[in-house]
C-alpha cells in the first residue's frame, strides 16, 4: 500500500515476476501503475506490505542500493541529465560499477542504440524526446540490470519512434533481461509481453497469459477503445 497524505494511491497490488519474463502492467491515468514501480525501486515509501526480490525482502531500501543488486528503472519522462553529453549520461548509468567493463558496455549500447552513437558527444538536453528515450534505456542498461522496470516508454513519441522503442523493449528481453512494462498503450504492451496484469484505482483487477488478456473484452473496451 502506498498513500499521499491521506489518500491511498496503491490500496492492494499483489504481483510477481518470474527470471526471464518480460510482464506488462497496463491501466488509465492515475491507477497507481507509476507509484507501484517508485514503490518497488524505493523512491516512494509503502505504508504496508512487502516488496521481495531475488528472495530478499527490499522495503525501505534506498534505489542507489537497489541499482547494485540489479534492480533499475527507466522513469517516465526520462530524466537525462541535460547538461551532459550522451557519452557521460551513459557513464553515469554504471557509476555504481567498479569492474573495467564500461567502456565495452557504451559500445554494446551504440551497438543498440546506433543514432546515440552518431551524436556520442551531443548534449542530452538538445536532443528530441525520442532519442532522450533512448539514452535513458541505454543508461539503465550500463548498470547491468537484472530486472528492467520501463514507465511509459513510449509517452508523447512519433509512432515512428514507437515502434522503435518497442523493438528496443523486445531485444533487451530476448538478450536475458527481466522486464516489467508499465504502458498506457495496452495493445502494444500485452502484445510483448509475457503476462499482463491491469490496475484499476490502486488495485490489481485482473491478471493472466498477455494474449488472454488481449483477447478479453472487458480489456478491450476499456483499454483498446472497443
Amino acid at each position: 500500500k502506498v498513500a499521499y497524505g491521506g489518500i491511498q494511491a496503491v490500496k492492494g497490488v499483489d504481483f510477481e515476476v518470474h527470471p526471464g519474463e518480460l510482464v506488462s502492467l497496463i491501466g488509465a491515468n492515475g491507477a497507481g501503475k507509476t507509484t507501484t514501480l517508485k514503490a518497488i525501486t524505493g523512491t516512494q515509501p509503502v505504508a504496508a506490505g512487502d516488496i521481495e526480490f531475488m528472495g530478499r525482502k527490499i522495503k525501505g531500501q534506498g534505489p542507489w542500493e537497489l541499482v547494485k543488486q540489479g534492480l533499475v528503472m527507466v522513469p517516465e519522462g526520462r530524466g537525462t541529465f541535460t547538461r551532459m553529453t550522451i557519452v557521460e549520461n551513459l557513464q553515469m548509468g554504471a557509476f555504481v560499477r567498479s569492474d573495467n567493463e564500461v567502456d565495452a558496455d557504451i559500445d554494446k549500447v551504440f551497438g543498440i542504440f546506433p543514432r546515440l552513437k552518431e551524436r556520442r558527444n551531443q548534449l542530452a538536453g538538445t536532443m528530441s524526446g525520442g532519442e532522450q528515450q533512448m539514452l535513458a534505456m541505454g543508461r539503465a542498461l550500463m548498470a547491468r540490470p537484472k530486472v528492467l522496470l520501463l514507465d511509459e516508454p513510449s509517452m508523447g513519441l512519433s509512432p515512428i519512434m514507437v515502434d522503435k522503442i518497442f523493438e528496443v523493449v523486445a531485444d533487451i528481453h530476448s538478450r536475458g533481461t527481466t522486464v516489467l512494462l508499465v504502458e498506457q498503450n495496452a495493445s502494444r504492451a500485452l502484445g510483448l509481453a509475457n503476462r499482463g496484469y491491469v490496475m484499476d484505482s490502486g488495485e490489481i483487477t485482473m491478471n493472466g497469459p498477455a494474449q488472454d488478456l488481449l483477447n478479453d473484452p472487458k480489456v478491450r473496451a476499456a483499454y483498446l477503445g472497443e
